[in-house]
């Protein structure tokens, strides 16, 4: 690499009783990738808005040099004056307008005090040609995959002619494809002089591009190691300060008698007429038992959980549950609970949790007719079960009266899990509980799971994740098109066999 671009110097940022960045230094050479990799609350996010101008001069101590000058940064349209733009992790685009408007949002091509439409649509084509979106410029962005929205961000970036890129976890919510079409895009950016700096859970994506690894934990700046002959154990012991030699905890399984059974469960879309999301599927679940769910995108995973859960999801639903040995009727959410079946979804942050309401009140939401007296919550009662499962599943944060959004993504997911496990369920369906999580707060939830079924609950898991689905799981359904494809058991699972069940009958059922 030739001369640096960026140099960050005791960089130290203090909200209300918390210490988010403790002296934290970084350099980025001129036209490299450089990944910043560390757990969730280690500072990475908190970093790059220091160096975006979210958190502007003033608000933090320590400083930036940008390009050779002291930058004192008042907000982000003065971080992207000097040519660094930031993409976070929840896409910033207004999504009933088109992918050219979103593209000159703010900085709109105009003429003579109007915007000039030509011109706008024939700079964004350009601009798109550019990050490979072969798309229409006046489509709008809510007709957009999460991949291609990831593109028109990158477009609006290359708009305002950046020189240095900052990507928060970008291929969080992609699937294989999008990502490793992201990945390459990246690759020609630098190649184009561009700048990148990526955060990433992905270890494998970022040994795959980065050029250069800086390592936070608890704040601090541990390391910044060159990416050729790096390994993920080493990046994963420099982020949780141990090696970590095995990613799953050790778990003998004590598998009790039949808790729940599905038969012939078919769901229809609720959008388009006629057709299968799920067909015909059947499964049974174990006290004590974790079950994986591998499919791959769109396989139907998701839609099976949550039209089991209530019916929240699906139309035209037809099958059985039993449940016990008895057939039950779960036509709602409230009878789902009420059967002793959970679902954590795997948005917890749209359908999860309530980002603006306290750790208490989320953790209560699902079952507040247990804290009910004469029709009143019993505010004691609730702030001393929200307290248990704060210290019982080590929900990192001051107190139950935290709000949930300003928790990490792996404090979140334990409130989640907290908000169903108060509800004493039976079964317990997980849907992608570690996605977007760090190795640390993974090894913790898989902790968690194993409890939870040492307690004789049953647990449904569904994972993208094959290793994680082999590392934890005593069976294993697959789904390929909605249709039940294979049933294995962990002895004789490997990710080669799941793989070939997963894409059995690729066909879409009709």
């Amino acid at each position: 690499m030739s001369d640096t671009i960026l140099r960050m110097r005791g960089i130290t940022k203090t909200f209300p009783g918390v210490k988010a960045l403790a002296d934290v230094n970084l350099e980025v050479s001129r036209g490299e990738i450089h990944a910043i990799c560390g757990e969730n609350g280690a500072g990475k996010s908190t970093l790059m808005k220091v160096l975006s101008g979210v958190y502007p001069h003033g608000d933090y101590e320590g400083a930036i040099e940008f390009d050779g000058q002291e930058c004192r940064f008042a907000g982000i349209r003065d971080s992207e004056h000097v040519g660094i733009v930031i993409i976070h992790q929840e896409l910033a685009l207004a999504s009933n307008l088109s992918i050219a408007e979103n593209i000159f949002l703010g900085n709109e091509q105009s003429k003579r005090g109007l915007i000039d439409w030509n011109r706008t649509n024939a700079a964004a084509a350009e601009l798109m040609q550019r990050v490979g979106l072969n798309e229409n410029p006046v489509t709008q962005v809510i007709d957009l995959g999460v991949g291609k929205q990831q593109l028109v961000e990158i477009a609006k970036a290359l708009s305002k002619r950046v020189q240095l890129l900052i990507l928060d976890e970008p291929t969080a919510a992609l699937n294989d494809d999008d990502s490793a079409h992201l990945l390459e895009l990246l690759r020609g950016l630098r190649d184009q002089g561009i700048t990148c700096v990526i955060i990433s859970h992905k270890l494998n994506e970022v040994l795959a591009i980065a050029d250069r690894v800086t390592i936070l934990r608890d704040g601090k700046t541990i390391t910044t190691l060159p990416a050729e002959g790096l390994t993920e154990d080493k990046i994963i012991s420099g982020m949780v300060g141990r090696d970590l030699d095995h990613r799953f905890p050790p778990h003998e399984p004590t598998i009790g008698e039949e808790v729940l059974r599905i038969e012939n469960w078919t769901v229809h879309s609720p959008v388009q007429h006629g057709r299968l999301l799920v067909d015909n599927a059947s499964l049974n679940l174990r006290r004590g038992e974790i079950v994986g769910l591998a499919g791959l995108m769109g396989a139907g995973r998701t839609e099976l959980a949550m039209s089991v859960f209530g019916r929240s999801f699906g139309t035209g639903i037809s099958g059985r549950v039993i449940k016990d040995g008895k057939e039950i009727r779960l036509r709602s959410v409230r009878e789902a609970i009420r059967h002793g079946i959970a679902y954590a979804t795997e948005d917890r942050k749209r359908y999860g949790l309530n980002l603006i309401e306290d750790i208490k009140r989320n953790v209560s939401a699902a079952a507040l007719g247990k804290l009910a007296k004469v029709g009143w919550v019993d505010d004691n009662e609730e702030y001393k079960v929200a307290e248990g499962y704060r210290r019982s599943l080590n929900i990192k944060a001051p107190s139950v009266a935290s709000i949930t959004g300003k928790l990490s993504g792996g404090n979140q997911q334990k409130v989640v899990l907290s908000k169903w496990i108060f509800t004493d369920p039976d079964v317990l369906i997980l849907d992608e509980p570690t996605r977007g999580i760090d190795v640390g707060a993974k090894y913790e939830i898989y902790t968690i799971i194993n409890r939870l079924a040492d307690e004789g609950k049953a647990v449904l898991l569904i994972s993208s994740e094959l290793p994680e689905l082999l590392g934890l799981c005593d069976r294993i359904y697959t789904l390929s098109a909605g249709r039940i494809t294979g049933e294995v058991p962990r002895a004789e699972a490997t990710q080669e066999g799941l793989m070939t069940l997963m894409t059995a009958g690729q066909e879409a059922p009709r």
